[in-house]
């Protein structure tokens, strides 16, 4: 006698567990469960919620558990639920940094790469992914970052320091948001120095995961003057295809180098163009420039960032592309760089010892005349 239209039996958690057992940690090239990452699994009928601790930021992680659990029989729906610990870099917290636990630069050789649209986005796709983060505006000449995230307004002072504002999940600070509208910045090198200092002294970041600072193009005194002031747990170096700015790149290595900062890898921006009407690939600023110098240098090429009118669009109305078009090649790359980024942050700081807490030592610099 058969029985039609029986209903399955709805999943187990066992059997949860045992398929999230094929899902690794990036990191660490283990099993989730074997790890004890696991940290709930409930099942309602064909809902499924699942707990697990994250070390790292990942949106592929996330969709990997998604889709093991989703393959199984009766399963109507899954609910992951992220409980992230992001592990700090030993030289921040043995320092005065305590609530800062990994600090990223974001450079450029030259300016009109797309830096701060790559620093703003890096810090909000991180902020999606669940992290704390901080963004400190440091091109002090040229801060856009308040427009690009839609910030206005000035921070307020709390018991002698600054709090700073936030947008999209991200604290930001930025001299934008000091100076009036059209007031230009003219400051010589002391000046900037103070500068960068108090944005690190004297704002209240608060506990974050991660600091990203956007860096003014070059390699004049706001860096050298960041690189004293905190240990940069690595540099992301952005560029676009074209010789020019290629050149440019060379010198910002090293730069980071000399002051023994580590290089995260490189990020080509507006590496090319799609048309809209014929679907045709164009190289508008060259190819390939942005992975010839990831090789030269032995380091990732993070991404290669499409030209896209979104990003642009996104940018002028204070809403990163990560946010207004999150499916869109350009928010994929970026989303990508944050999550390269932060894998490399956690591999490092798992596999560093720790430091007893100390003084922090200014890297010395070398001039070459």
């Amino acid at each position: 006698m058969f029985a039609f239209g029986k209903k399955k039996p709805s999943v187990t958690t066992d059997a949860i567990r045992a398929a999230l057992a094929g899902v690794q940690d990036p990191i660490v090239r283990r099993d989730l469960v074997a790890l004890n990452r696991i940290k709930e699994i409930s099942v309602d009928g064909g809902k499924v919620s699942v707990s697990v601790l994250f070390t790292t930021p990942s949106h592929s992680l996330r969709r990997q558990i998604e889709t093991v659990v989703s393959a199984l029989g009766s399963v109507k729906s899954v609910e992951v639920r992220i409980e992230l610990t992001v592990p700090p870099d030993p030289r921040l917290m043995a320092g005065m940094h305590i609530g800062v636990k990994n600090a990223i630069a974001v450079a450029s050789g030259k300016g009109g790469v797309g830096k701060s649209t790559t620093a703003v986005n890096l810090a909000v796709a991180l902020a999606q992914m669940g992290a704390a983060v901080g963004l400190m505006d440091g091109d002090l000449y040229g801060p856009n970052v308040p427009m690009m995230l839609g910030i206005k307004g000035q921070p307020i002072a709390m018991g002698g320091k600054m709090v700073p504002l936030t947008a999209h999940g991200v604290r930001v600070m930025s001299m934008g948001m000091l100076v009036a509208a059209g007031t230009p910045v003219i400051w010589r090198g002391p000046m900037l120095d103070q500068a960068i200092k108090q944005f690190l002294g004297d704002v209240l970041w608060g506990t974050l995961d991660y600091l990203v600072i956007d860096l003014p193009p070059g390699t004049g005194d706001v860096q050298l003057s960041l690189c004293q002031a905190m240990p940069l747990s690595g540099a992301v170096i952005v560029t676009t295809p074209q010789a020019v700015a290629l050149a440019d790149v060379i010198k910002g290595v090293a730069m980071f180098q000399q002051v023994e900062v580590p290089i995260f890898g490189i990020v080509e921006n507006m590496s090319y163009f799609v048309c809209p009407d014929c679907g045709k690939r164009h190289a508008l600023f060259g190819a390939g420039g942005g992975r010839q110098m990831a090789e030269k240098f032995g380091v990732p090429l993070l991404g290669e960032v499409p030209f896209e009118a979104v990003v642009r669009t996104g940018g002028d109305e204070g809403q990163p592309v990560v946010v207004r078009a999150p499916e869109s090649a350009s928010a994929r790359a970026l989303i990508g760089v944050a999550e390269a980024v932060a894998a490399q942050i956690t591999a490092h700081n798992l596999a560093a010892p720790q430091k007893k807490a100390g003084p922090i030592r200014a890297p010395e610099l070398k001039f070459i005349g």
